[in-house]
C-alpha cells in the first residue's frame, strides 16, 4: 500500500500545477496592457485556482468534500485551457507548451479524482 502523502506539497497534482501557474503569470507578463483587468487577469484567476482548489480539498476529511474541491480545480483547468487558446488566437503568446502542460494536470488530476472515486467504493 503506498504512503499517504502528508502535505498537499508531496502529491505531484499539485506541484505540477503550482509549476504551471508560475509559467502562467510569467507568461502573461506579455499581454497587452488593455487585457490587465480582461484576459489577463482570468487566465492567472483560473490557473492559481486549480493548485487552490487541490490544497482545500487535500484537508477535507470526507471523499465527497474532498470530490468537490477537486472536481473545482479540475473545472478551473479547463477555464484555463480556453484561455490559453484565446491567448494563442489572439497572438498574445505562443501557449502551445503551456496547454501541453495543462493537459497533463488535467489528466493527472482526473487521475486522482478517479483514484478517490475507486477507493470510496
Amino acid at each position: 500500500m503506498a504512503e499517504k502523502s502528508q502535505s498537499f506539497r508531496d502529491v505531484v497534482v499539485w506541484q505540477k500545477a503550482h509549476a504551471f501557474t508560475l509559467a502562467v503569470y510569467r507568461a502573461t507578463e506579455v499581454f497587452p496592457k488593455h487585457e490587465m483587468f480582461a484576459l489577463t487577469s482570468q487566465l492567472r484567476r483560473s490557473a492559481a485556482s486549480i493548485p487552490a482548489n487541490f490544497v482545500e480539498g487535500f484537508r477535507k476529511r470526507t471523499t465527497p468534500d474532498k470530490l468537490r474541491f477537486y472536481n473545482i480545480a479540475h473545472a478551473s483547468a479547463d477555464e484555463a485551457l480556453y484561455h490559453l487558446i484565446l491567448s494563442h488566437d489572439l497572438r498574445y503568446a505562443d501557449t502551445t507548451a503551456l496547454q501541453a502542460d495543462l493537459e497533463e494536470v488535467s489528466r493527472l488530476l482526473h487521475g486522482y479524482i478517479n483514484g478517490l472515486q475507486r477507493a470510496g467504493t
